[in-house]
């Protein structure tokens, strides 16, 4: 079955549903695709803070934590698709003050 054209029945679970609607007695799914990246990201010595909190206003990165190790920080994004991923990392994330480096990683679903 295609959930993108056929409906479902009321109360069918749909995991990670983003928007729905109802026609009758039958459920309409809009799935919307989405990106998952991670970004591994080096900071200048004594600059973890500050970044730290620029990155928070970022309204696209969903988790962030700090690291031990070659990178100072990891930056988990969710975006409409990979080119969104891509403008976020080098038009917000890299022009942070105190950013040096970064390392995106995708994700995939199995």
């Amino acid at each position: 079955m295609d959930r993108k054209r056929k409906g479902l029945e009321r109360g069918t679970l749909v995991p990670l549903l983003k928007e729905k609607f109802y026609r009758g007695n039958t459920l309409y799914v809009l799935v919307i695709k989405m990106a998952v990246g991670f970004v591994l990201i080096s900071t200048a010595p004594g600059k973890e803070h500050e970044v730290y909190n620029e990155l928070k206003k970022i309204p696209e990165i969903i988790e962030l934590h700090p690291l031990f190790g070659e990178f100072d920080l990891i930056a988990k994004l969710e975006t409409k698709d990979f080119n969104e991923l891509g403008e976020i990392v080098v038009e917000k994330i890299r022009m942070i003050d105190g950013v040096i480096d970064t390392k995106t990683l995708t994700g995939i679903k199995f």
